[in-house]
């Protein structure tokens, strides 16, 4: 049995904000999201220009267990180029391996 999730530290609406990750949802090359904290539960419903996407598992991972496969989750072909994407988004943040995140996969609905 899977232990219980912590509690949000922030609403299902600032899951997907920046327009270039959006529209990739749109087109179906993004299905998960990583963040600090947690946005979301299972079975949540995320709109997105009048869309709907399914929040389908939540879990922790750390940035050293990412791979090529999970960056194209993210929308990159290679966890060197999601790397570089998120590091331009938040200027002087450490990529650290070790850090842990909250990774958010969900479908349209």
């Amino acid at each position: 049995m899977s232990q219980p999730l912590p509690p949000k530290t922030c609403s299902i609406d600032r899951l997907v904000t920046v327009q270039e990750d959006i529209d990739k949802v749109l087109r179906g090359e993004k299905t998960a999201t990583r963040r600090n904290g947690r946005y979301a539960d299972p079975g949540e419903i995320m709109e997105l220009n009048g869309h709907r996407f399914e929040v389908t598992n939540v879990y922790q991972q750390s940035l050293g267990e990412l791979t090529d496969e999970h960056a194209k989750t993210e929308g990159y072909e290679t966890v060197e180029a999601y790397k570089n994407y998120i590091l331009s988004l938040h200027a002087g943040m450490p990529w650290l391996p070790h850090m842990k995140v909250w990774v958010h996969e969900f479908r349209a609905v």
